[in-house]
């Protein structure tokens, strides 16, 4: 039995265009056209005729990026906004957390907005009455619910919000991206109530961009694109569905960011050139050159953990990211990295990467004169400037022999144990006392893109074990 229904439904709004700025509500209704005066360009359709249907008892999960029609099919199904084409049947009490604190009044208490929203959600004052003390102990709002509703932090509000939604016991329970505010204690709770919700065969419409949980609580899940529903079904399988397009985007970005940064170094190559006369001149990146992506970082050299001094005499190459993080290139290239390429285990170029994916480091040298002293490092870091890694060829004792004309080095990391985030690489071929031939730093980033929620540096491999005494309920696999 279908409880929720969309047949065909289409959402459109009106862009905000200064050609109709001045065109109100009445004189569209007496021209008797409310849409057709305004070009395709002026409107947005949210919602692009979807059908879908939510069983009874179903957990049923929307994901998407932002602006993709989730949240305006909460609207729609909730009666807040009506579509503009389609049929939607609800059946059932609904009780909808779409939007922080919807419905409050910040003038007036807590206790005042309990009974008030109650009302609007169908309870009588007899119920809300008996219900009253639940709902702000739930809400962990004792000590605040005389006070008045403007002097609640977002957290409270969404305690509230959420604490009256699922108190009048609705058949439908509609929950748009509130638990994103919550503390770190309350947000479990709300989870646990959401458990209970579909134990007792409620019907809920989530919709959230923590992936993890939407894999783990829903029945089924839609992905959403664009207005419309890109894929729809087991919960897993659409997830990684999604992240896999996420990740291709990604791709997509940063293949155009170093193509504008490659085009920026030629127009800067066109330039007129600097007196010879001017020593340690700036001098432009080369065309194969990768944009900084994040926050600026200071990596340490690769040597050895601490810094490298730099010869008074080595060329240097400084560039400033839109971001305001400097890249640096320096040393007199002797030896030179030409071109470095990130790749994945099975030899495509990539720049997004997820945990435990194999990272493919390769680096094209050249070397003006055969040279026999010479040791190639990388190091890696994140965007907080935190070395996470860092190693070099003396450091794990192969000793150089002879190097000349054009090679290529590889570095192949196996499995890469970083959590989610942004990192930048140092790459450097340099003598074995840290003279640099070529050392270029912060001028290549990665992804790492993980629905794993941990913290700190690296993802260690590890497992836990509990004795007879503990009982605890064993996570789903999307969190293995």
């Amino acid at each position: 039995m279908a409880v929720i229904e969309l047949d065909h439904v289409t959402r459109i709004y009106q862009k905000y265009s200064s050609r109709h700025r001045f065109q109100t509500f009445k004189s569209a209704i007496v021209k008797g056209d409310l849409f057709g005066s305004l070009r395709p360009d002026e409107l947005v359709k949210a919602v692009d005729d979807i059908s879908l249907h939510v069983e009874k008892g179903q957990t049923f999960g929307l994901i998407g990026e932002n602006g993709s029609g989730k949240s305006t099919i909460l609207k729609l199904v909730a009666g807040i906004a009506k579509p503009t084409s389609g049929r939607i049947s609800v059946t059932g009490k609904v009780s909808a957390l779409i939007e922080l604190g919807a419905g409050f009044h910040p003038e007036i208490s807590g206790r005042e907005n309990v009974f008030i929203n109650g009302i609007m959600l169908g309870l009588s004052k007899k119920e809300i009455t008996r219900k009253f003390d639940e709902i702000v102990r739930f809400a962990e709002l004792e000590e605040f619910i005389e006070a008045p509703v403007k002097t609640y932090s977002s957290g409270m509000y969404m305690r509230l919000g959420f604490s009256i939604a699922i108190n009048v016991n609705p058949e439908v329970l509609l929950i748009d991206e509130v638990l994103a505010v919550g503390d770190a204690a309350f947000v479990p709770k709300c989870l646990d109530r959401i458990d209970d919700f579909r134990r007792r065969k409620k019907t809920i419409l989530f919709v959230s961009h923590d992936l993890a949980t939407v894999a783990k609580i829903c029945n089924k899940v839609a992905w959403m694109k664009d207005g419309k529903i890109r894929m729809l079904g087991e919960p897993k399988r659409v997830v990684d569905a999604y992240m896999q397009d996420v990740t291709e985007e990604q791709e997509t970005e940063f293949r155009e960011r170093k193509e504008e940064a490659a085009a920026a170094v030629e127009v800067a190559a066109a330039a007129p050139a600097v007196p010879p006369a001017i020593e340690n001149a700036p001098v432009s990146l080369p065309a194969d050159v990768k944009p900084a992506m994040d926050k600026p970082v200071v990596a340490a050299p690769v040597e050895t953990a601490g810094p490298v001094e730099t010869p008074a005499a080595a060329a240097e190459t400084t560039a400033v990211s839109d971001e305001g993080r400097r890249e640096q290139r320096w040393g007199k290239r002797e030896v030179e990295i030409r071109r470095v390429v990130l790749r994945n285990a099975k030899g495509e170029e990539k720049h997004v990467f997820h945990p435990g994916d194999s990272l493919v480091i390769e680096l094209d040298i050249a070397a003006k004169e055969p040279v026999k002293d010479f040791v190639f490092g990388i190091a890696i870091s994140n965007s907080m400037g935190v070395m996470c890694y860092g190693t070099n060829t003396n450091l794990e004792e192969y000793e150089s022999v002879a190097l000349s004309g054009e090679g290529r080095v590889v570095c192949r990391i196996e499995s890469l144990p970083l959590i989610n985030g942004t990192y930048y690489l140092d790459l450097a071929v340099h003598k074995r006392d840290g003279y640099p031939y070529d050392y270029h730093r912060n001028m290549y980033s990665f992804l790492v893109s993980s629905m794993i929620r941990d913290e700190g540096v690296a993802r260690l491999a590890h497992a836990w074990e509990f004795s007879p005494e503990i009982t605890v309920k064993l996570p789903s696999k999307s969190h293995e």
